[in-house]
């Protein structure tokens, strides 16, 4: 579908308003890194070790990419309104359960329950794609995924604040009344928007070989992992590198900390603008240039000694611009390889790109110590930068191969 659909705000008999699918994207990221700031002292909280506790981002990045695989199969089967509203609530309980926790392995479960609001960001991508074709959706993609940029711009300062003000709990609380409100946005504005399908759950299921035969699904997801993978080896090594290597508080750790995003705020704000005109291939190079060039960079400056907070978060922007350009293109062309399983499509991507995140966060924060300073945080970036520029030239060959054929 290639004409803009027909749009109410906070009318359920018709698709999402654009400021729903933002915010739905938004919260996503929010919960992901605005209590980051806060771990050294939940370790303490807790009576714990730090790499126990930084096993809350790479265990939520886990289950998320699990529940991924499930999700776009179920919503393409019992639609995206539903799947979205029963998520939410699930988030909610499981938010309950971090605040009350006993003990840190407590904790770790509902934290990991917690990963359930990954529907958020699946059927926001995966809405856009029922409504629009491939160069379009990639440019609606981009507006909408501008929330997962400005929401981790702010969210881990104001973590930081609310840590040092109230305690690390009153992240989580923050969490519980968003959930609440985007309970009730979901219930007043999501029309349906997928298909009806005549498939049973298991069916939609039996459709991952459809993608996972193609190339260029494999291309595009890939490039989107590899290159988010830069970001999520950051999320776990960045609070480590802040308050260890550098001796930050939190607050000032929270304000450096959002530096990719400003770059992710505005790769974004390009790809709304100009995917339709260069096309999503050019976008996803482009932005995979400018991943690897951040983290080169970075690496080169500490290795000749120079390396500061100023230096390493800087670059850090090049980081989010490169994802702000790649994850919306890459995640358009592979909801597009196969139009009619974009909810698969974009589960499945999705759990790629996060479970490899997930890993590389936790080896980033495994190899993290005060003796290797910054380093091993920045061979892991400039590796899986290198790999997502790799990963679009498959599509490239790729698509010169169809049209040779």
């Amino acid at each position: 579908m290639s004409s803009a659909p027909q749009v109410r705000f906070l009318d359920r008999t018709t698709p999402p308003h654009i400021i729903t699918l933002i915010l739905l994207a938004g919260v996503s990221a929010m919960v992901m890194n605005m209590f980051l700031p806060s771990l050294p002292n939940m370790t303490t909280y807790f009576d714990t070790e730090y790499r126990l506790m930084q096993l809350s981002v790479a265990l939520y990045l886990a289950v998320s990419a699990t529940m991924q695989t499930i999700i776009g199969p179920v919503s393409d089967n019992l639609g995206r309104r539903k799947v979205l509203l029963w998520g939410v609530a699930l988030f909610m309980l499981a938010t309950l359960g971090c605040i009350f926790a006993p003990t840190a392995e407590v904790f770790l479960f509902f934290r990991m329950c917690q990963a359930v609001i990954a529907v958020a960001m699946v059927l926001s991508r995966a809405i856009v794609r029922d409504l629009y074709d491939q160069d379009q959706s990639a440019s609606m993609i981009g507006y909408v995924t501008m929330g997962m940029a400005v929401v981790p711009m702010i969210s881990p300062g104001i973590g930081g604040l609310l840590e040092q003000a109230f305690g690390w709990k009153s992240n989580f609380w923050l969490f519980f009344v968003v959930g609440a409100l985007l309970f009730w946005l979901v219930w007043a504005d999501v029309g349906e928007t997928a298909q009806p399908s005549d498939k049973t759950v298991l069916g939609q299921f039996r459709e991952y070989p459809e993608l996972l035969r193609s190339p260029r699904f494999w291309g595009y997801s890939a490039a989107a992992a590899f290159c988010s993978g830069s970001f999520f080896a950051y999320l776990g090594g960045a609070p480590f590198v802040g308050m260890t290597i550098f001796g930050m508080g939190e607050a000032e750790l929270g304000f450096y900390f959002g530096a990719p995003a400003v770059g992710y705020f505005i790769g974004n704000g390009l790809s709304g603008r100009y995917a339709t005109r260069f096309g999503i291939n050019r976008m996803v190079l482009w932005g995979s240039l400018a991943n690897f060039f951040g983290t080169a960079v970075s690496l080169a400056i500490f290795v000749a000694g120079a390396g500061t907070p100023i230096s390493f978060f800087a670059m850090m922007t090049f980081v989010g611009l490169g994802n702000g350009l790649v994850i919306p293109n890459a995640t358009a062309g592979a909801l597009s390889v196969r139009p009619h399983l974009a909810g698969t499509a974009s589960g499945l991507a999705g759990a790629i790109m996060i479970g490899g995140g997930a890993a590389l966060s936790a080896l980033a924060g495994f190899l993290l110590t005060p003796d290797t300073g910054a380093f091993p945080l920045l061979y892991i970036m400039v590796l899986t930068g290198l790999a997502a520029l790799l990963a679009i030239g498959v599509v490239y060959r790729r698509e010169r191969r169809l049209r040779l054929a």
